[in-house]
């Protein structure tokens, strides 16, 4: 470590620089001087949502070489106006943690281990189970003839990561499908 020169003193830089409120460049240290944002190498730059809960404050996600570096909080949402909580401050930890699982796993029926799949097949075999469970369970009609147009075997349940535009679309969606047994944490 080298050593410093009573000359290098904040009281003494203020007098040689003429800084003598003690406010300007006498009072910064060659450390301060050499230190730079952990955003400046980012090639790329997007605003997204914190994934922890329903208040959906604005993030930016600065990345480099396709690989998540920095996430802040969006100082232009009107939602949180730059800041996070803790949860949302590490983000960054959540989408590049070591034992993050990063392939959709399936484990068939009575099977001891998982296999991976590919997110189309998953797709379609999640679309086949939901088609198959609304027709298995149809009611058209009750014993009196009136007509009832929904399903008993297809149901939601969402939670608090959901922002309203997403728990009005899934209502939407199931209501349609004539699921009548839809439930969140927003209570649309």
């Amino acid at each position: 470590m080298a050593r410093i020169s009573f000359l290098d003193w904040p009281v003494f830089r203020q007098f040689r620089s003429g800084d003598t409120t003690g406010r300007g460049p006498a009072v910064t240290s060659q450390q301060t001087k050499d230190m730079r944002p952990r955003t400046e190498d980012a090639d790329t730059v997007a605003r997204s949502v914190c994934p922890y809960c329903a208040v959906g404050c604005g993030q930016l996600v600065y990345a480099k070489d396709n690989k998540v570096i920095q996430i802040e909080g969006d100082p232009d949402s009107p939602i949180s106006r730059g800041r996070l909580c803790p949860k949302g401050s590490a983000s960054e930890q959540l989408v590049n943690a070591s034992g993050r699982i990063t392939e959709v796993l399936y484990r068939a029926p009575k099977a001891k281990e998982w296999t991976t799949l590919d997110l189309d097949t998953a797709l379609d075999m999640i679309a086949e189970r939901f088609l198959e469970a609304r027709r298995n369970h149809w009611q058209d009609k009750d014993s009196e003839g009136r007509h009832l147009r929904r399903t008993m075997g297809v149901a939601s349940l969402g939670g608090a990561t959901l922002d309203n535009e997403e728990n009005y679309l899934i209502k939407k969606l199931f209501t349609a499908a004539g699921a009548i047994q839809i439930e969140n944490q927003a209570r649309i």
